[in-house]
């Protein structure tokens, strides 16, 4: 391994990562699924009253919205997976400085050490305030 992980370190973050994987992979049918049986969708057809109308939209949104976020979280795992398999996983893709088993075990789809992580958080992670 590139980085410095041990091998058992690697094979147990794998295996973490893949359960995971599993996991969310699960989650999104489920919610999709069950998505398909709410009746908050059914509501939205035959509200009339805009209060109705907001309330099963807003559900209708968080529905996607979980469905998003566990998306997003299953692209990190398969970008952490090929990383391992390229032996680049656990090496901080701004400085190349090893990541550290702590902060991987903590978060396995880390792509950044610590310290480039606060800088990228600073510097690029700020909401944007609108400007004519």
């Amino acid at each position: 391994m590139a980085s410095g992980l041990t091998e058992k370190q690697a094979s147990l973050l794998k295996q973490r990562l893949h359960t995971r994987f599993a996991e969310l992979k699960d989650a999104v049918r489920q919610e999709l699924v069950r998505s398909d049986d709410e009746r908050y969708i059914e509501l939205a057809g035959r509200v009339h009253d805009t209060g109705d109308e907001a309330v099963a939209d807003l559900l209708a949104d968080l529905n996607l919205a979980v469905i998003d976020q566990h998306v997003r979280e299953i692209q990190d795992i398969e970008g952490a997976l090929l990383r391992l398999g390229e032996q680049s996983y656990g090496i901080c893709i701004d400085c190349e400085a090893d990541i550290g088993y702590k902060r991987l075990h903590a978060y396995p789809t880390a792509k950044r050490c610590f310290s480039c992580q606060a800088r990228y958080e600073k510097g690029f992670a700020q909401p944007r305030h609108p400007g004519l």
